[in-house]
Protein backbone atom coordinates (compact mmCIF):
# COMPACT_ATOMS: atom_id res chain seq x y z
CA UNK A 1 0.00 0.00 0.00
CA UNK A 2 1.46 3.25 -1.01
CA UNK A 3 1.61 6.51 1.46
CA UNK A 4 -1.31 7.93 -0.74
CA UNK A 5 -3.30 4.86 -0.30
CA UNK A 6 -2.44 5.18 3.50
CA UNK A 7 -3.56 8.77 3.91
CA UNK A 8 -6.45 8.78 2.03
CA UNK A 9 -7.87 5.19 3.77
CA UNK A 10 -7.12 7.42 6.72
CA UNK A 11 -8.88 10.49 5.96
CA UNK A 12 -11.93 8.37 4.93
CA UNK A 13 -12.24 6.95 8.55
CA UNK A 14 -11.81 10.03 10.06
CA UNK A 15 -14.43 11.42 7.84
CA UNK A 16 -17.24 8.50 8.74
CA UNK A 17 -16.57 9.00 12.41
CA UNK A 18 -17.34 12.85 11.92
CA UNK A 19 -20.42 11.84 10.28
CA UNK A 20 -21.32 9.19 13.22
CA UNK A 21 -20.48 11.60 15.48
CA UNK A 22 -22.32 14.28 13.97
CA UNK A 23 -25.56 12.23 14.03
CA UNK A 24 -25.70 11.87 17.36
CA UNK A 25 -27.91 13.74 19.46
CA UNK A 26 -26.28 15.57 22.37
CA UNK A 27 -25.61 13.61 25.43
CA UNK A 28 -25.82 10.16 23.35
CA UNK A 29 -21.69 9.74 23.43
CA UNK A 30 -21.09 6.41 25.56
CA UNK A 31 -19.00 7.03 28.10
CA UNK A 32 -16.22 5.36 27.41
CA UNK A 33 -15.77 8.35 24.42
CA UNK A 34 -16.19 10.80 27.04
CA UNK A 35 -13.53 9.42 29.38
CA UNK A 36 -11.48 9.64 26.53
CA UNK A 37 -12.17 12.86 24.98
CA UNK A 38 -11.64 14.20 29.06
CA UNK A 39 -8.53 12.31 29.43
CA UNK A 40 -6.96 13.94 26.40
CA UNK A 41 -7.36 17.49 28.10
CA UNK A 42 -7.00 17.06 31.88
CA UNK A 43 -3.43 17.00 32.35
CA UNK A 44 -3.90 21.02 31.45
CA UNK A 45 -5.70 21.40 34.84
CA UNK A 46 -7.47 24.41 35.60
CA UNK A 47 -6.88 25.85 31.75
CA UNK A 48 -8.55 22.69 30.33
CA UNK A 49 -12.23 24.19 31.01
CA UNK A 50 -11.36 27.19 28.06
CA UNK A 51 -10.44 24.28 25.29
CA UNK A 52 -12.87 24.08 22.48
CA UNK A 53 -12.81 20.12 23.93
CA UNK A 54 -14.40 20.83 27.26
CA UNK A 55 -16.96 22.90 25.85
CA UNK A 56 -18.24 19.56 23.67
CA UNK A 57 -17.52 17.76 26.56
CA UNK A 58 -19.93 20.31 29.00
CA UNK A 59 -22.34 20.43 26.38
CA UNK A 60 -22.95 16.75 26.04
CA UNK A 61 -23.20 16.91 30.23
CA UNK A 62 -25.95 19.84 29.54
CA UNK A 63 -27.88 18.29 27.21
CA UNK A 64 -28.01 15.11 29.00
CA UNK A 65 -29.01 17.16 31.89
CA UNK A 66 -31.91 19.19 29.93
CA UNK A 67 -33.46 16.06 28.80
CA UNK A 68 -33.42 14.12 32.19
CA UNK A 69 -34.94 17.23 33.38
CA UNK A 70 -37.97 17.70 30.88
CA UNK A 71 -38.56 13.68 31.42
CA UNK A 72 -38.70 14.22 34.95
CA UNK A 73 -41.03 17.31 34.61
CA UNK A 74 -43.12 14.87 32.66
CA UNK A 75 -43.30 12.55 34.39
CA UNK A 76 -44.35 14.52 37.16
CA UNK A 77 -46.81 16.34 35.28
CA UNK A 78 -48.80 13.19 34.04
CA UNK A 79 -48.86 11.80 37.78
CA UNK A 80 -46.42 9.26 37.05
CA UNK A 81 -43.74 7.89 39.43
CA UNK A 82 -40.45 9.10 38.83
CA UNK A 83 -37.03 7.28 38.74
CA UNK A 84 -35.27 10.11 41.31
CA UNK A 85 -36.45 12.99 42.80
CA UNK A 86 -33.71 15.66 42.71
CA UNK A 87 -33.99 19.05 44.08
CA UNK A 88 -34.71 22.14 41.80
CA UNK A 89 -31.55 22.91 41.77
CA UNK A 90 -28.54 21.33 42.50
CA UNK A 91 -24.48 20.93 41.44
CA UNK A 92 -22.59 19.16 40.17
CA UNK A 93 -18.71 19.68 40.06
CA UNK A 94 -16.30 18.00 36.86
CA UNK A 95 -14.72 15.86 39.55
CA UNK A 96 -18.17 14.45 40.74
CA UNK A 97 -19.16 14.00 36.91
CA UNK A 98 -16.22 11.67 36.45
CA UNK A 99 -15.63 9.82 39.29
CA UNK A 100 -19.33 8.60 38.66
CA UNK A 101 -18.30 7.80 35.10
CA UNK A 102 -15.17 5.77 36.59
CA UNK A 103 -16.99 4.01 38.80
CA UNK A 104 -18.81 2.05 35.52
CA UNK A 105 -16.60 -1.22 34.66
CA UNK A 106 -14.69 -0.76 31.73
CA UNK A 107 -16.42 -3.22 29.67
CA UNK A 108 -19.51 -1.95 29.99
CA UNK A 109 -18.69 2.04 29.21
CA UNK A 110 -19.04 1.68 25.11
CA UNK A 111 -22.58 0.65 26.09
CA UNK A 112 -23.89 2.99 27.81
CA UNK A 113 -24.64 6.46 26.83
CA UNK A 114 -24.01 9.86 28.38
CA UNK A 115 -27.49 10.33 29.47
CA UNK A 116 -28.04 6.96 30.57
CA UNK A 117 -25.16 7.84 33.16
CA UNK A 118 -26.53 10.91 34.41
CA UNK A 119 -29.83 9.28 35.10
CA UNK A 120 -27.98 6.94 36.57
CA UNK A 121 -25.94 9.57 39.21
CA UNK A 122 -29.32 11.06 39.50
CA UNK A 123 -31.00 7.86 40.49
CA UNK A 124 -27.81 7.45 43.05
CA UNK A 125 -27.87 10.85 44.79
CA UNK A 126 -31.50 11.95 44.76
CA UNK A 127 -33.56 8.58 45.20
CA UNK A 128 -36.74 9.70 45.67
CA UNK A 129 -38.66 8.78 49.21
CA UNK A 130 -40.26 4.97 49.95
Amino acid sequence: MTKREIRTGSALAALGAGVLLCGMAPGDMNIAAFLQRAGSIERLGPLAIATPEAQVLKGEVVAAGKRYKARIDADRKAGRKTTSCPPENGTLTPDQWLAHLRSYPAASRKSISVYSAFDGLMRKRYPCPA
